[in-house]
């Protein structure tokens, strides 16, 4: 809102002359409101909602591009998933030369998950194979993608810990990673240990029985609506028909896309 100018009180004036000055005044102030109320209030108001009271058009309305656009359907999202033990060079590699760079492109035309590798034992507990920091990493992960479902918040703290996969589940580099994707730290570490564990221990032994099913078995194994793609394995990329080029799964991804509207 406009700053209120203040002007100087003006001087006593006749009587005759000011009833003159008056009408002058009163027939200037209406110049000016019309003159603001048509340049300035007029357009303004066609940005809002709110209807303007103003003298209708004898015109017959035409419907916006934006109202036709609005009725197509969008294309269903292309299932893309990643299949990785926390603590696995190989999801390293596969992460960063792969789904994060494809991400960048396609964000907007897959459904993306980040599934892990592992063995749940009789105890409703899972084995991971690199033992039980490799579990606590994979829960983190798992709570990180619970807490921000959007992939560009968790896959990018997943990559910034799997960078130093080594060091994982350790407080500073969790805590680091997690300051730098603006991840709640005190959240995914309440997450990790809500229920005594067992929230995250459900989690993960979920996603290790989604990967069982869909007869994975190595990180990295990535899949491209529910069939594998490609797989990172001994530091190498091996099973890709069409290459582990970014730019191969990202036109593999827009033609599934474009077939499906």
């Amino acid at each position: 809102m406009d700053d209120i100018k203040r002007y100087p009180t003006p001087r006593a004036l006749p009587l005759a002359s000011s009833r003159r000055s008056r009408t002058f005044v009163a027939l200037a102030a209406m110049g000016i409101v019309s003159f603001f109320f048509f340049v300035h209030i007029r357009p303004l108001a066609a940005l809002h909602t709110t209807p303007v009271v103003t003298t209708p058009l004898k015109t017959h309305p035409q419907p916006r591009p934006e109202a036709a656009v609005g009725k197509q359907q969008a294309a269903p999202l292309v299932p893309l998933e990643a299949h990785i033990m926390s603590k696995c060079p190989d999801a390293r590699d596969c992460l960063r030369d792969m789904v994060l760079p494809v991400m960048q492109r396609v964000y907007d035309k897959v459904n993306f998950t980040l599934s892990f590798i592992g063995t749940p034992d009789a105890d409703s507990g899972v084995a991971c194979k690199h033992g039980p920091a490799e579990c606590m990493g994979n829960i983190i992960e798992l709570c990180a993608a619970d807490l921000y479902p959007d992939p560009k918040t968790y896959l990018g703290f997943t990559m910034c810990i799997s960078m130093k996969y080594s060091d994982i589940p350790k407080r500073e580099l969790i805590e680091s990673c997690a300051l730098e994707h603006a991840v709640d730290f005190k959240a995914l570490n309440d997450c990790a240990a809500r229920d005594d564990g067992a929230y995250g221990t459900d989690m993960l032994r979920n996603s290790v029985q989604r990967t069982s099913k869909a007869g994975v078995k190595m990180s990295c194994t990535v899949r491209l609506d529910e069939e594998i793609y490609c797989i990172r394995d001994g530091g190498e990329w091996v099973d890709c028909p069409k290459g582990p080029g970014v730019q191969e799964l990202v036109a593999a991804i827009e033609q599934k896309y474009s077939s499906s509207k």
